[in-house]
């Protein structure tokens, strides 16, 4: 919970990366999703638009996780997203996030890289 010195409230940012990381897993090991196939995503996730996305297509693959980041909870971050597949995609992805969800993600798990070229997954 944010804790203020003074008493201007926290601002638009700090809440948000604050309401993101309540979500994260407590481990990226936790992450163990399929790596092939194809992910249909509930409704709650993805109320309109898109629901399914095959993960052998780099750019589906990427549509899903940067939903799944965005809208999912922590049971939803758990079911459709695989560790080894976000730490190969994290350079790109993290430039097609919000900054408070970006932050809020690197911040809690150092594995993720913070630039540099994504690797093939």
């Amino acid at each position: 919970m944010f804790v203020s010195s003074s008493s201007s409230p926290p601002s638009a940012y700090v809440l948000l990366r604050e309401q993101y990381a309540l979500r994260l897993p407590t481990s990226l090991d936790q992450l163990a999703s399929p790596t092939d196939g194809t992910v249909h995503l509930p409704l709650h996730v993805v109320w309109s638009g898109r629901r399914a996305y095959g993960l052998s297509e780099p750019r589906s693959r990427m549509s899903l996780y940067r939903t799944v980041l965005a809208e999912g909870q922590r049971q939803d971050l758990i079911a459709f997203l695989n560790r080894n597949l976000l730490i190969a995609q994290w350079p790109v992805l993290r430039k097609l996030i919000s900054r408070p969800l970006r932050d809020a993600w690197e911040t809690r798990f150092p594995e993720l890289p913070a630039g540099g070229a994504a690797s093939a997954a």
